[in-house]
């Protein structure tokens, strides 16, 4: 889903973002890739206890809003799965030694088979 994105920049400094439509979201980069690249994970921050899924407001909506004259726009697409804390049952097929290894990784770290393999595809992800 794409959001519009308020970019600040002061030369010499890093450039700011900020989300108008998910409230107290805001990053910051060296460089502006940087500053979209973490994005992603100030929504997150910000969405943390959140209920509700934001809608994206068109980007005129912004147009006339003083706080954002010095801004330069950009629409950012913004991953909202993580609300979703559905919990869905799947099925898998892994090799039998695999699953042996999982399941005793697992109960060594006292979490449930799920709970680990959870963890463990966060964690590919994030480093993706």
């Amino acid at each position: 889903m794409y959001f519009p994105a308020a970019v600040f920049i002061e030369e010499g400094k890093a450039y700011g973002v900020t989300l108008p439509d998910i409230p107290g979201c805001n990053t910051a980069g060296d460089t502006l890739e940087e500053a979209l690249a973490n994005v992603q994970d100030a929504v997150e921050l910000a969405l943390e206890d959140a209920r509700d899924r934001p809608e994206p407001s068109p980007l005129e909506h912004y147009k006339d809003d003083p706080d954002y004259r010095e801004a330069v726009w950009a629409m950012v697409n913004v991953d909202l799965g993580f609300l979703d804390q559905r919990v869905v049952r799947i099925n898998i097929t892994l090799p039998a030694g695999t699953l042996e290894e999982i399941d005793r990784t697992a109960k060594g770290r006292g979490l449930t088979r799920s709970a680990f393999l959870v963890r463990a595809a966060r964690r590919e992800m994030a480093g993706a």
